[in-house]
């Protein structure tokens, strides 16, 4: 995984008033509530014994351990030990691994990496998606490394034959481009121009109009947000929530506005999903596949033109781990082989 980023971990609905415990990342994280609502995230290891945090309760706003009810709070600090008296002031030293965490859309980021910075800003969503926007998520397991699963969404060579008879119908099989735009450097958009074969060479990303005249366009938000603009009122949204090295729960969303009646439009988010996740599904089987499992610019596979935002979004990751790893060998801290592998 890439370090010092924002990842969508959870949705907020999973989130309620007991400690829910998840493996995230690779690691075992639990998420609470505290008394106003405010979502907080701590390694599920309490510091004393070891045992799992999730499996106690949530006491005045701080996450208590249910073996021996020492209470924490979002920072992690220990700000109570039953044994020694309500108003022993609890070692400093006796803390929690707490990440910084955001909520909003929907969605619940986690800061995972190494001493956030003071000036952290919050995470990103997609511009063009507001509250007139009516969705519904489904949560959907793939055994592949989470790398696969978006270079699968940035994926427009495939589609004329792992989708021949759903969004892959026409036989368009041959790619011209496709077209990329960087907005900055965190998030690019492709626009697809695939088309039947009649005998022309595809033509080259430069001859072809940015952006696609139809308004359609794919977006990726890294390190794990993707959007298809489908149209005005409708947007296909995913969440790639890494699990560990070889899991990952694909968070699928259906935004509509084309129906605002509040039962109607519910319904149609509710009945678009089997379709969504079919075409997933026909995906999933491939790529669960994939060897090596894990992406990287210099994995012994033979690109071609039309594979040009797959080999972007691994030279921009490789380029935030690399980034990442010389910040922590600039701290004087023990840098961690995995991290580039994972």
């Amino acid at each position: 995984m890439i370090p010092n980023q924002w990842y969508v971990l959870l949705e907020s609905r999973q989130v309620k008033s007991k400690p829910v415990g998840v493996t995230r990342l690779g690691e075992k994280m639990v998420f609470w509530r505290d008394g106003t609502g405010r979502v907080s995230c701590l390694r599920d290891r309490c510091p004393h014994r070891g045992v799992e945090l999730s499996r106690g309760k949530v006491a005045d706003g701080h996450i208590q351990c249910p073996f021996h009810g020492f209470e924490f709070d979002p920072s992690g600090r220990a700000v109570l030990i039953p044994a020694n008296g309500r108003n022993a002031p609890a070692p400093k030293a006796l803390r929690a691994q707490a990440y910084p965490t955001h909520e909003a859309h929907g969605f619940v980021w986690v800061w995972w990496g190494d001493d956030p910075p003071g000036d952290l800003e919050p995470p990103r969503f997609f511009d063009d998606i507001d509250g007139s926007f009516a969705y519904r998520t489904v949560r959907d397991p793939w055994r592949a490394h989470y790398s696969r699963v978006i270079e699968n969404q940035l994926d427009v060579v495939h589609l004329p034959f792992i989708h021949r008879t759903t969004i892959g119908r026409g036989g368009r099989t041959v790619v011209d481009g496709p077209a990329m735009e960087w907005v900055d450097d965190d998030k690019f958009y492709v626009y697809v121009y695939n088309r039947a074969d009649d005998g022309t060479p595809p033509r080259r990303a430069a001859e072809l109009p940015i952006p696609h005249p139809s308004g359609f366009r794919l977006e990726f938000i890294f390190p794990n947000l993707w959007e298809n603009h489908i149209s005005p009122d409708v947007r296909l949204v995913a969440a790639f929530v890494p699990v560990d090295a070889g899991h990952t729960l694909l968070y699928l969303r259906f935004y509509q506005r084309f129906l605002t009646v509040p039962v109607l439009r519910d319904l149609v988010t509710w009945a678009a999903m089997p379709f969504n996740l079919r075409v997933a599904h026909e995906d999933r089987r491939v790529v669960e596949t994939h060897q090596p499992p894990i992406s990287g610019l210099r994995i012994g596979e033979k690109m071609i033109p039309g594979d040009r935002p797959v080999v972007e979004y691994r030279r921009r990751r490789e380029a935030l781990i690399e980034a990442a790893r010389r910040a922590k060998a600039g701290a004087g801290q023990p840098q961690e082989e995995t991290a580039a592998e994972s």
